[in-house]
């Protein structure tokens, strides 16, 4: 019988799947943030173990793997938490969950582009603190979004999707960039491939999705964020450490551009006091996937992930190491 650990609790579709096929499933059910050495001990007496993306996997943690141990499933759609290399080295196969998070992570960065230009918790705070004592021309004005132009850097099936979102709902022009270009999606939204310093200058509102890889950790820095106009916003749903999380701090307490919108951070334990007192800011507790039909479909995709493993199969999910 195979030996399956989950680092925390997933919705039961997931472990429901691992334990119809016989599997031995055990669950951190405290959920406590597992030290290295937890996750030593876990890999030393497993034969798969489904991580999350706060899981350190590094190759000091695949060092300690039991011979046994065939498959790291990652619960999420990025993998830069786990050594890859190392695990090829070993034999283990890494796999994630690809392709899941479109719908929920486009629709959460529109909820950020709004809330930031409709200057929304700050309106909240203001009717919440007894100030709103009737209409007033005067306050709380902003740009609208319709007819902008949004630049969206890496469009992969999340930046497809906001790119749809932007085009069907809001006639926003677009400027994309990425590694490769895709003439349907032009051909859909009129949009128009550019380059990183083009789309910069130009764009209104600023989207980065991306993965975290050594190219594009600090894409966006100084000199990127001094492209930038300074009516312009920065959004990031992406990878905390795309951003110079510093330099960004730096900008936005300066107006040097009008705002942003982040979901995630370069440390996500340690949020700089800083980046929380800022006024100009929307932040959100890394929750863009966070929909209840996302998180299904992950614990799905990742316990299939396993199963397929242990029967010989290519798993969906299959991280290549080039």
């Amino acid at each position: 019988m195979y030996r399956i650990y989950i680092t925390d609790v997933i919705p039961k579709e997931g472990t429901d799947l691992l334990k119809k096929k016989g599997f031995d499933v055990s669950v951190n059910v405290s959920r406590k943030m597992l030290t290295d050495l937890d996750l030593k001990d876990i890999f030393s007496k497993h034969d798969a173990v489904i991580s999350l993306i706060h899981n350190k996997i590094d190759e000091s943690v695949i060092g300690a793997a039991s011979p046994a141990l065939k498959v790291i499933a990652n619960f999420a759609v990025g993998y830069d938490n786990i050594d890859v290399v190392a695990a090829a080295r070993r034999g283990i196969i890494v796999t994630n969950t690809p392709g899941v998070a479109g719908e929920s992570v486009a629709e959460h960065t529109f909820l950020l582009i709004l809330a930031v230009i409709k200057k929304l918790i700050e309106a909240d705070r203001y009717v919440r603190s007894g100030k709103f004592s009737g209409w007033d021309p005067n306050i709380f004005l902003s740009s609208q979004v319709f007819g902008k132009t949004i630049g969206i850097v890496g469009l992969g099936k999340i930046g497809n999707y906001v790119g749809h979102i932007a085009f069907g709902g809001f006639k926003m022009k677009i400027l994309y960039h990425d590694i490769c270009r895709f003439e349907d999606f032009e051909m859909l939204t009129e949009a128009k491939f550019v380059g990183v310093e083009k789309l910069l200058k130009e764009a209104d509102i600023v989207t980065l999705h991306v993965p975290l890889s050594r190219e594009t950790n600090h894409l966006i820095g100084k000199k990127e964020l001094g492209m930038m106009k300074n009516t312009a916003i920065l959004i990031n749903t992406s990878r905390g450490a795309v951003v110079d999380q510093e330099v960004l701090i730096d900008v936005l307490s300066k107006n040097k551009i009008a705002g942003a919108g982040l979901d995630v951070y370069e440390d996500e334990h340690h949020i700089p006091h800083e980046l929380r007192v800022l006024g100009n800011t929307v932040l959100t507790p890394h929750i863009a996937s966070a929909t209840f039909e996302t998180r299904i479909a992950m614990a799905k995709i990742a316990a299939q992930n396993v199963i397929d493993v242990f029967e010989g199969k290519e798993p969906a999910g299959l991280v290549k190491v080039s």
